[in-house]
């Protein structure tokens, strides 16, 4: 369920990283606000083009190649968001930037640019993740209190997503310690809204709120896991209180696995449905927890410092070997299409099978991804959808 402890992701080494230029930052929001643009086909385009403004011109033409025009979002556009965030007390935070939560940096499809409201310090302390049930037990809500507490003594930040039940009962008993809440919508968009005063304390104590979303954007059910997947991905292990069989938390463990976070739950009676799920991840193999020393026992060895550099690829003021390469050819295309399938396949995997160069592969698959052509999928595995 999780890895061991020497490959668990370490303490931020780019302290002394540049940050982006306004126009740099104006080109990233731009980018990744760009129609069929996601995490993983940001970072492809960034290590194609070597800027973002270069990926930007070059959309068009890869977009055409699969067959479609897309949208790109246009300058006015992003300086708006730009201002509004900056109206809000907030700012963007890129994943090549100091500052930039450091186990995020580390998962699978990590957010090039998150939008932060805060005290920005609570991204460089080691944190946890204490998730649950919202229609949660008067003593699973306690426990969430105890454990969320007993984390905040030891110098831990209490990170969760804001909901009913568990979260708030974490983030409430965390306040003093430091607390990060992450949104499923955009910083302006609160959910649930009865939870609007609980998020205004966290700022107000010196927490933060996180979002990868754009302002305005309202949050639907698909957003939920998109969530969580930054929930588990920003703390060292995750904390599950209660969670019924069919959860939002159970997806967060889930994810937390795949991350190679360690996943620990409180286990609950058999007779309560809302225990259900934690004692199924218990079975397992997530750990048993029923005080804070069972947490900090097994992360305190893996939160110690050491030299583990990010691997983001640096922003290269030339773009490397681009004007020798040729464009893959139709046949290129047509075998790469033929090897792919509705079931994911590894990259690597696709790599041997057609034999085409990796670089073939991966600008191909860049076509594909801004034609709406292929779902990416974690483990660096690939699927068609038509």
């Amino acid at each position: 369920m999780e890895r061991g402890a020497k490959d668990l992701p370490r303490a931020d080494r780019r302290n002394d990283a540049p940050r982006l230029s306004d126009d740099e930052r104006l080109a990233w929001l731009r980018l990744i606000r760009s129609e069929n643009v996601g995490p993983v086909t940001f970072r492809g385009l960034i290590e194609h083009f070597g800027t973002a403004e270069r990926a930007i011109a070059g959309l068009p033409e890869l977009a055409a190649r699969s067959g479609r025009r897309i949208r790109i979002a246009g300058v006015n556009e992003a300086e708006h968001e730009l201002a509004a965030l900056d109206r809000l007390g907030g700012r963007f935070l890129a994943i090549r930037e100091p500052g930039y939560p450091a186990w995020l940096r580390e998962i699978d499809a990590p957010p090039p640019l998150v939008a932060i409201r805060g005290d920005p310090a609570v991204f460089a302390r080691p944190a946890i993740a204490v998730v649950g049930a919202r229609n949660a037990s008067v003593a699973g809500r306690r426990m969430a209190q105890i454990l969320a507490r007993n984390l905040g003594e030891a110098g831990h930040v209490v990170v969760s997503g804001l909901a009913r039940g568990i979260d708030a009962a974490a983030h409430e008993a965390a306040l003093q310690s430091g607390t990060i809440a992450v949104f499923a919508g955009g910083l302006d968009r609160l959910y649930p809204p009865e939870n609007a005063a609980l998020a205004d304390r966290i700022l107000a104590s010196g927490g933060a709120h996180l979002s990868e979303m754009p302002l305005g954007w309202e949050p639907r059910a698909r957003d939920f896991p998109r969530r969580n997947r930054l929930v588990s991905g920003i703390a060292a292990g995750v904390v599950v209180v209660e969670a019924a069989e069919r959860s939002g938390s159970l997806i967060t463990a889930r994810l937390a696995g795949e991350q190679g976070r360690v996943v620990f739950a409180v286990p609950g009676s058999p007779l309560d449905p809302r225990a259900a799920g934690a004692n199924r991840l218990i079975k397992q193999g997530a750990h048993l927890v029923t005080g804070v020393a069972d947490i900090l026992d097994i992360l305190a060895p893996m939160l110690e410092p050491d030299a583990a550099a990010a691997n983001w690829p640096d922003t290269a003021p030339e773009v490397s070997g681009l004007g020798e390469r040729e464009d893959p050819s139709e046949r290129d295309r047509d075998v790469l299409i033929e090897a792919l399938g509705p079931v994911p396949t590894e990259i690597d995997a696709l790599i041997r099978w057609t034999g085409l160069p990796a670089g073939t592969v991966h600008v191909l698959l860049l076509e594909l991804d801004l034609g709406g052509r292929i779902e990416r999928h974690a483990g660096q595995r690939v699927s068609l959808l038509d």
